[in-house]
């Protein structure tokens, strides 16, 4: 059996963001990474460029190709751990080692999620995107088949990160999308009025209100969708990206406790001691709300690691609650959500600009006199400042005039506010 003083399962943004917060407090104890990918650890939300051919491999690198030699990091690549013991401080992986650690982090993320009643999602040409392996494995199909229709299934982040990259190649794609519009979770009914229209003009369509039953084959290969409309849309690709569930199954059984995801503390320690878990598997407090949520994103996931890694070491790092964020490209045009996106109870209103034939649209979203949502379509540079604001829970009520203006900017701000984030001490 081999021990390590701090054990990382997973090689994405919470494991690496908790290699460094270790190291920023025990320069020196040992560190063994272990994940179920043979690759380097790399930027998972390039795996849309990598697949449409704008990135290439090297660039896929979230660290520098020495790093984990640098920071002296042992890493196990290409094993699944299994199951979980937190009473003998052990992991097992599939291939039947046992792993020992005096402090254990659990960052495995998300699984695609492959709706079991879906016929024929065995067939050749059906695939998830959620890994760089998926990324390489439909490009070699496409090449190989020579496709030019493909279907994605659902109308989500992944599904229109799934569609940019399609679209780069050129393929005639369907959207099929069970909500009645497209990024239902992420936009409200204006921003997703206009992906949808965007997406129009690219050549994709999109098919809301309706989902595949099953999925046809001729020799083992997908060639078409059946709807629950009763309709058949041929294709020769199909991407299910219906979206990802927390990999809880490794603790099932152990005393880790779980709701949708790993339940943690505000320091990321799980209900086991000397265990933890940060990024999508685990169940942290939402910043407006309070509760625990499994919020999914990249910046969360990073600031998790780095939370759960000094706390590994002996540091006292609080986590100060997550918040929605999503930034996405529909066909070269930006939008940005976070938090609140539509209006919810008597003390919340919404403050909106839209230029439709501009594809400009921004709003703000105030509970009282503190913003708790913006969306931002075309015209996004303000939202850094907006999220700040956000995040902070700053007072609006002396610039709420002020705040879809032009004019708006870091030096509308409260003053007090204003010199924290210049001095670096507000929101990063």
């Amino acid at each position: 059996m081999s021990d390590a003083k701090y054990l990382i399962i997973g090689n994405s943004a919470a494991a690496i963001a908790a290699v460094s917060g270790i190291r920023e407090v025990d320069p020196d104890g040992t560190i063994t990474l272990v994940a179920r990918e043979e690759h380097h650890t790399y930027s998972r939300p390039l795996i849309t460029y990598l697949l449409g051919g704008k990135v290439d491999e090297e660039g896929m690198l979230y660290r520098p190709a020495d790093w984990y030699e640098r920071v002296g990091v042992n890493t196990i690549l290409g094993a699944e751990v299994t199951s979980v013991d937190p009473q003998a401080h052990t992991v097992t992986t599939a291939d039947g080692r046992t792993l020992g650690y005096e402090k254990l982090l659990i960052a495995v993320g998300g699984t695609p999620i492959v709706p079991r009643d879906l016929q024929g999602a065995d067939a050749a040409g059906v695939f998830t995107f959620t890994t760089w392996d998926d990324a390489h494995a439909i490009r070699q199909y496409i090449e190989e088949h020579g496709v030019q229709l493909a279907v994605v299934i659902g109308g989500g982040l992944i599904g229109l990160k799934s569609v940019e990259a399609l679209v780069a190649l050129g393929i005639r794609t369907t959207v099929v999308e069970l909500a009645d519009r497209m990024l239902s979770a992420t936009f409200d009914e204006t921003a997703s009025r206009l992906a949808q229209k965007r997406l129009a003009e690219a050549g994709v369509e999109v098919r809301c209100g309706t989902t595949a039953t099953e999925l046809l084959s001729e020799d083992g290969s997908v060639v078409g969708a059946k709807l629950s409309d009763g309709d058949t849309v041929p294709c020769e690709l199909v991407i299910l990206a219906i979206g990802v569930l927390p990999a809880t199954d490794l603790v099932e059984g152990s005393a880790v406790a779980t709701d949708r995801g790993i339940l943690v503390d505000d320091g990321m320690r799980t209900s086991a001691e000397d265990v933890f878990a940060a990024g999508d598997v685990a169940q942290a407090r939402a910043l407006l709300c309070g509760t625990k949520r499994c919020i999914a994103i990249f910046p969360n996931a990073y600031r998790q690691g780095a939370i759960a890694g000094r706390n590994m070491a002996g540091a006292d790092a609080t986590w100060d609650g997550g918040l929605v964020m999503n930034s996405v490209t529909v066909v070269d045009m930006p939008t940005i959500s976070v938090g609140v996106t539509e209006a919810r109870g008597e003390d919340c209103e919404e403050l909106s600009e839209l230029d439709e034939d501009a594809y400009s649209y921004r709003k703000i979203v105030l509970e009282g006199d503190r913003i708790v949502g913006a969306v931002f379509v075309g015209e996004i540079d303000r939202a850094g400042i907006i999220t700040g604001l956000i995040r902070e829970r700053i007072d609006v009520s002396s610039v709420r005039e002020m705040l879809l203006t032009d004019d708006f900017g870091l030096i509308s701000v409260p003053a007090e506010y204003r010199r924290r984030v210049l001095s670096g001490t507000g929101v990063q």
